[in-house]
């Protein structure tokens, strides 16, 4: 057993009496009340869930094991002459709520390593689709294909104790988080760039090996650490984590469960935010005549936008109440690597006016930038400029936290996800409607 399987095996095993004494002693206290307007607008803010993965702050942003992304992105082991994280590390961290060593990311590296090789059907599988299919459409087909790779799903029918259903979970969550890369990068060149064999380098990690597949030369390596750390987990309510909790929930193995995280990521409304800032803000560009304009220029222009009942895309978050760190980030990124790139000249000054503006006219509750007003901007400098695969490097990300959850939802026995719903004559009679 690795030292990081052995870790997490002692990490559980400290957790399942805190779970079954809130069960035990404290199961019938009520902790939160449902309004209406919760019900029938897509449960938004009911407390039902748990995850201790990721936190979403009001303030602080989201929160990885308790840490500050800015403190993830400090205190994580960062390779040779590399300025951000390894992924692996991030992994580890979220898996066990331990910051990892140098020699501990190692021996994660070196293990995620052993696991990369696809099976020979996943590129048949691949290679079988259209070149001009979704790229997200063969993502989902190519992990959903590889079902039949499930350890936990062998395991489970040759008979398994439920203490134990997490081990063969972990295995098969860890091989598909090693794989999911090579598949990304596999996609990408089918559709984008035609070239049909690309080496795995087995010396990289996670993001630099990414990056190499795709044949994109430094920093980029530092751009696909950054932006899977970014993207690896949201709490446990928006759809690409719920989706995988809730399939999982039922005990289909883990292959099922990213499937049907990568479809609901899919969805416009929650994986393809920046993909449309992007398009917006090439549009902005257009308008302005392709030249940079001048902060009185944008703020005439955000004022006229607003005022026609449009709305400033990239701008407001359904939680947080400051400035998402995750736009932070990226932004201190730009500014070293790509201050000069005129799209990210319109989002430096998008970003001086219009909080400004939204915080006068009283139009959002938070009127800062979040994370999707400027990551698309940086994958079309490094000549990602192909839109709908923004959403597969997100699938990557997303898919090391949403693993992690079912890890961890195995390891504590949290049963199938049943909630209870009532008909619209119901809902009428609670709230005294005749």
């Amino acid at each position: 057993m690795s030292y990081l399987k052995n870790l997490l095996h002692e990490k559980i095993e400290a957790h399942r009496p805190r779970v079954k004494r809130l069960l035990t002693e404290h199961g019938e206290k009520i902790i939160n009340q449902v309004s209406v307007q919760q019900v029938i607008g897509g449960m938004r803010g009911i407390k039902s869930l748990i995850t201790d993965i990721s936190y979403l702050d009001p303030y602080e942003g989201i929160r990885y094991r308790g840490y500050t992304l800015p403190e993830v992105f400090e205190k994580l082991p960062k390779p040779p002459g590399g300025k951000m994280p390894y992924v692996e590390g991030l992994f580890y961290l979220l898996l066990t709520g331990d910051l990892p060593t140098e020699s501990q990311v190692g021996d994660v590296i070196y293990d995620s390593v052993n696991r990369r090789q696809l099976p020979r059907y996943v590129y048949e599988v691949i290679d079988a689709f259209p070149n001009n299919s979704h790229p997200m459409v063969i993502l989902s087909s190519a992990v959903m294909s590889m079902q039949r790779e499930s350890i936990f799903n062998l395991k489970y029918q040759r008979g398994l104790d439920k203490l134990n259903y997490w081990d063969p979970t972990y295995e098969d969550a860890f091989n598909l988080v090693s794989k999911l890369p090579v598949i990304g990068a596999y996609i990408y060149n089918k559709l984008y760039t035609k070239t049909k064999f690309v080496y795995q380098d087995p010396t990289l990690d996670f993001g630099a090996n990414f990056a190499s597949m795709i044949n994109i030369g430094k920093p980029y390596d530092d751009v696909s650490r950054m932006y899977f750390i970014l993207h690896a987990d949201h709490e446990g309510g928006n759809v690409s984590a719920h989706a995988g909790h809730l399939i999982a929930s039922t005990l289909s193995d883990v292959y099922y469960a990213t499937s049907g995280m990568i479809n609901g990521l899919a969805g416009p409304l929650h994986g393809l935010a920046n993909q449309e800032v992007l398009r917006w803000i090439q549009e902005l560009r257009s308008k302005m005549g392709d030249k940079v304009p001048s902060e009185d220029d944008m703020k005439k222009f955000v004022h006229e936008t607003l005022q026609s009942g449009q709305v400033i895309p990239g701008f407001g978050h359904a939680v947080l109440r400051k400035t998402d760190p995750r736009y932070s980030i990226q932004r201190e990124f730009c500014l070293e690597y790509m201050p000069d790139d005129e799209l990210f000249k319109y989002v430096d000054i998008l970003y001086k006016v219009v909080p400004d503006i939204l915080l006068e006219q009283g139009k959002a509750k938070n009127p800062w930038p979040n994370l999707d007003a400027q990551s698309g901007v940086i994958q079309w400098h490094y000549g990602l400029t192909d839109y709908d695969y923004y959403t597969v490097l997100f699938s990557i990300g997303r898919a090391i936290g949403v693993l992690s959850n079912i890890i961890w939802d195995r390891a504590l026995g949290y049963p199938i996800e049943r909630p209870k719903s009532i008909t619209t004559d119901m809902l009428e009679q609670m709230v005294g409607i005749k």
